[in-house]
């Protein structure tokens, strides 16, 4: 109340100063210099460390961790020197001073990062590159030294030998030194970071284990990365088929699965998925068996948790007849054309509308697959062309839902060519020119066109025969287009 009082009296002292005559303008500005000031003061004052103290991480384990095997065997060696310090004393190891983490996002670089505090028994303090940053010059500088006073502190509380501090999105802080000319914060929040880590040392009473996740590790400044900083980069990748196995069964232990899951089903067509996505997976699939009064979950709601995750939520929009059959045919097309270059391949096919998708196609790789051949990629782009050309054999032309497609085929066409599989050879990226990148990549999709075509014109009666299963029932599932196909094939 006084405050108001005195700014009112001050803001009417003013003006009728300014009223009889005098110059106000340098008391004005006086005023306004004193304010920003004091602001800044305060500003600095009130500054605070970003960091989130959690004293144990108990439950917390690394076999709570699924499908990261090589990852966590990486980062148990490199904890072992830590848990067993003595030992790796008297061998003349130091203490490692960082772990760095890399890969995709939800893959559980930070779940690692606190197991590893429940392994070594240590304090975990945890913050995120972006809460460093700030207007004000210095303030990300005093933020780091805060954070390693404060696992220090709270590691000799807690009459603990170690504390782990876990940094994610490092790359927000930590990206190469002079990209940001017009404001140095970046650049001095880095370098009291690079200082803070030199300055461990094996004779502290605390050893103090940086923890950092990124999925940008190509953007950060090779002063951090180098031995002595982060001492190891650990690669969390994407599991594989049997590491999607292994976190489906962590992810269902508490939930009421019925006789006939096939978690091994669920693992191979979900390649791609990390787990954070698994984890969702088996959420959705226990709220559709809810939605549906059930109570255990089936094998369906796990395949329709599959299509959320991956589309979206099912939409009210309505197409019409025209458009759902030409939909119908379109998807038919991919699927019958996929069949044919990988027999099992098709999971589903549907024309119900999900996310930003009319309908779609959901095929199973047989394996895993991380190195493509010429062929594999020709079939790639076959079936990705398929569906337009399934539309003008049967309603003669396309419609602009194959743009996807065509995008992606012609990234397939690329990546053929730059890999030396085109009538090129082996060429130079940068020095190829448009005009024959865009020629080769045209001669690609076109032989690939003329060849789905001719497959599709021998089978129409069989893509007529899906397509009229489609506009019945919106869905087939794998199995059901095979017997379609079947039946076909004998008649």
């Amino acid at each position: 109340m006084l405050f108001e009082i005195v700014i009112g009296f001050a803001v009417a002292l003013l003006v009728y100063l300014a009223l009889i005559g005098i110059n106000v303008l340098p008391v004005i500005i006086m005023i306004g210099c004193a304010y920003m000031m004091y602001s800044v003061m305060y500003r600095s004052s009130m500054i605070k460390s970003p960091q989130k103290v959690i004293t144990s991480t108990q439950g917390i384990t690394f076999d709570q961790i699924g499908g990261q095997e090589v990852a966590k065997k990486e980062l148990l060696e490199a904890l072992d020197f830590i848990k067993n310090f003595d030992e790796a004393k008297k061998m003349g190891i130091r203490p490692l001073k960082g772990i760095l983490l890399t890969g995709a996002p939800g893959t559980g670089k930070t779940l690692m990062a606190k197991a590893a505090t429940s392994y070594i028994d240590s304090v975990f303090v945890s913050a995120s590159g972006s809460e460093f940053i700030e207007m004000y010059a210095g303030v990300g500088a005093q933020r780091i030294r805060q954070l390693f006073d404060t696992a220090r502190t709270m590691a000799r509380k807690a009459s603990k030998k170690h504390g782990v501090i876990f940094i994610d999105e490092i790359e927000v802080i930590a990206g190469v030194r002079g990209r940001h000319s017009s404001h140095l914060e970046y650049d001095q929040t880095l370098n009291q970071l690079l200082v803070e880590m030199d300055g461990i040392s094996s004779s502290d009473d605390v050893n103090i284990l940086v923890i950092a996740a990124t999925n940008r590790p190509d953007i950060i400044d090779s002063a951090l990365l180098r031995p002595g900083r982060f001492d190891r980069i650990v690669k969390v990748d994407l599991p594989d088929k049997e590491g999607r196995l292994e976190i489906l069964k962590l992810h269902t232990k508490n939930k009421p699965l019925a006789d006939d899951v096939d978690l091994e089903q669920i693992a191979k067509e979900t390649f791609g998925f990390s787990g954070a996505h698994l984890e969702n997976l088996c959420n959705e699939a226990a709220i559709f068996a809810m939605r549906e009064n059930k109570n255990k979950i089936c094998q369906k709601n796990f395949l329709e948790a599959i299509d959320k995750v991956i589309m979206g939520e099912k939409l009210n929009r309505k197409p019409s007849d025209e458009e759902r059959k030409r939909i119908a045919i379109h998807e038919a097309g991919h699927a019958l054309v996929s069949e044919h270059f990988n027999p099992n391949s098709v999971s589903t096919i549907t024309i119900t509308s999900r996310g930003q998708a009319l309908g779609y196609v959901r095929q199973i790789p047989e394996d895993d697959i991380y190195l493509y051949t010429k062929q594999y990629l020709q079939s790639q782009i076959a079936i990705a062309l398929a569906g337009a050309v399934a539309e003008e054999i049967l309603l003669g032309d396309s419609s602009t839902g194959a743009s996807n497609d065509f995008e992606q085929a012609t990234n397939l066409a690329r990546k053929m060519i730059f890999s030396g599989m085109s009538v090129l050879n082996v060429v130079d990226k940068d020095s190829l020119p448009s005009e024959k990148l865009h020629e080769v990549i045209s001669d690609i999709l076109s032989e690939q066109k003329s060849a789905v075509k001719k497959l599709l014109e021998e089978k129409r009666d069989t893509l007529v025969l899906v397509v009229d299963y489609l506009m019945e029932n919106e869905r087939i599932d794998g199995d059901k287009l095979r017997e379609l196909l079947y039946k076909s094939r004998a008649a």
